[in-house]
């Protein structure tokens, strides 16, 4: 083992093993995911530990949690209910195995059936598929609807809650309603489909209109009793201005003063030109 592996043990299972480079752990089977993998490395810490669905008793993952032993054991759980039949049994002399055989419609009856004898044994139990989105959420909803006498909406929204992750397909959800009307009977408030409308999401819009949102109308303003700021009343213009400090003065003949390039104007105090 080289020096690098001796001081960097993973921090999840705490093995060492070359994490880094998405190999599993050979005393585990953790396997961390590798930098070219699509799968962001917060949503892979999240999804660690497997979702407790019912206190201290049912617990929903994917494979990828069952594969981790030693985290399953530091939460008690001893118990795996696998819904997958290609998905191997990894340490059957550690945990007891349920593995589900058909893969085309789902064995709820099957399922149910060893899950309350897990509760009966106040065992803990993991249920799990390849990516605990579909078909194992289908399983533990279906054990709720027959343990708890819950109907299909509120186990639906219990799970889907405490794993915000669950993605059920057309397909698994029709067999769950079909379930459901076993154990029920006709349910006349018969739900369909969850689906979340754009309506409930958060809008980010700032302010600003949407182009699907209606036009906003134009405000119209009253011009009757109401002066425009574009008129305004003529004011009366002087026809003269003075300047200066004196006052104005009505213009006589007396005041305009001819000038007669003829005339000869002298003054006492010149020196004629010549003269001595």
């Amino acid at each position: 083992m080289r020096k690098r592996e001796r001081e960097n043990p993973c921090g999840v299972c705490g093995h060492y093993h070359k994490y880094e480079e998405g190999e599993v752990c050979g005393i585990c089977g953790h396997r961390m995911p590798a930098v070219s993998d699509n799968s962001d490395a917060s949503s892979n810490h999240v999804s660690a530990f497997p979702s407790e669905i019912l206190p201290e008793f049912l617990y929903l993952g994917s494979y990828d949690n069952a594969s981790r032993a030693e985290l399953l054991k530091t939460q008690g759980i001893s118990r795996v209910l696998n819904t997958v039949p290609a998905c191997q049994n990894l340490y059957k002399n550690s945990f007891i195995y349920h593995c589900l055989q058909d893969d085309q419609k789902l064995p709820f009856d099957d399922a149910i059936k060893f899950l309350e004898q897990c509760e009966k044994d106040r065992a803990r139990v993991l249920v799990h598929c390849m990516s605990g989105k579909n078909r194992s959420p289908a399983m533990v909803m279906a054990y709720l609807m027959k343990s708890k006498g819950w109907k299909l909406a509120q186990s639906y929204q219990w799970v889907k809650e405490r794993r915000p992750s669950v993605e059920l397909t057309q397909a698994v959800f029709q067999e769950l309603k079909g379930y459901e009307q076993k154990i029920f009977g006709s349910t006349e408030n018969s739900v369909s489909m969850p689906s979340f409308s754009p309506s409930s999401l958060p809008s980010f819009s700032f302010g600003f209109p949407m182009p699907n949102d209606p036009p906003v109308p134009v405000p119209v303003f009253k011009n009757s009793g109401s002066t425009s700021i574009f008129s305004h009343q003529p004011h009366d213009i002087p026809q003269e201005f003075s300047f200066g400090a004196g006052g104005t003065r009505e213009k006589t003949s007396g005041d305009i003063t001819t000038f007669d390039p003829n005339t000869n104007i002298s003054n006492d105090n010149d020196i004629p030109m010549g003269g001595s």
